[in-house]
């Protein structure tokens, strides 16, 4: 953790939560102490141990500045398996993606929309833990979607990138983003159906392509949200 994240209005952390070890075990903070800290999706400042007893760690936050701002940057990103789905959601966080969109494909497993990631809210740790990562506040905005045609809708971007080696042409390298919201697509493990390629390239995406080499999904999501926010000047 490069800052550790409470939500407003928190000033009491249990001995059992990982950021009560954290502080404790990995920074070795004591009575009087003060860490770098923040709120989430807002200020970021420095906390002071006011107390440690067998109820927790008690708290009071002096904020600085706001450290919340994420980039005009959305991912949509087919559900892929858990286990990699978890890197993707850490990872995007960490590259300040301001918004995640998670449909599912029709090429995909339409069961991991019932994995534990989701119906116990483990993602919500997840974003939280890239966040501070990253020595931020903002928490990517994520939401799930039913298919591409809820993703697309869900979009509203300026510019509109499908990321694809079937039809992909213009290299995602050589774009000029400067100043735009842009979405970038990515597929599942086994691409994009040649339906959903229709119903992408009908609401006006931009087919564009990274290369020849065919990438896993957690691989293609972090090098186009790279490239793509390179080509948007903040990289």
């Amino acid at each position: 953790m490069n800052i550790v994240l409470f939500r407003e209005g928190e000033t009491m952390v249990s001995l059992s939560d990982e950021r009560a070890s954290h502080i404790l075990k990995v920074l070795r903070m004591k009575e009087g102490d003060s860490f770098h800290a923040g709120i989430i999706n807002s200020m970021e400042g420095m906390m002071r141990i006011e107390r440690i007893s067998d109820d927790g760690i008690e708290l009071l936050f002096s904020p600085e500045k706001d450290s919340s701002a994420l980039y005009p940057l959305t991912l949509i990103c087919a559900q892929v398996r858990p286990i990699c789905m978890r890197r993707i959601l850490r990872e995007a966080v960490s590259l300040g993606v301001g918004r995640m969109i998670l449909p599912v494909s029709d090429l995909g497993e339409k069961s991991y929309l019932n994995a534990s990631l989701y119906k116990d809210g483990e993602y919500r740790d997840i974003l939280l833990d890239g966040a501070m990562q990253a020595g931020k506040t903002g928490v990517t905005d994520t939401v799930l979607a039913s298919g591409v045609e809820e993703a697309i809708k869900l979009a509203g971007s300026d510019t509109l990138l499908l990321l694809d080696n079937v039809i992909g042409a213009v290299p995602l390298s050589e774009m000029d983003l400067r100043g735009k919201s842009v979405a970038v697509a990515i597929g599942p493990e086994r691409g994009w159906s040649e339906r959903e390629r229709r119903v992408f390239l009908d609401s006006g995406f931009i087919p564009a392509i990274m290369g020849s080499r065919i990438l896993r999904t957690e691989t293609a999501a972090v090098a186009s949200v790279a490239l793509a926010l390179s080509r948007m000047g903040y990289l």
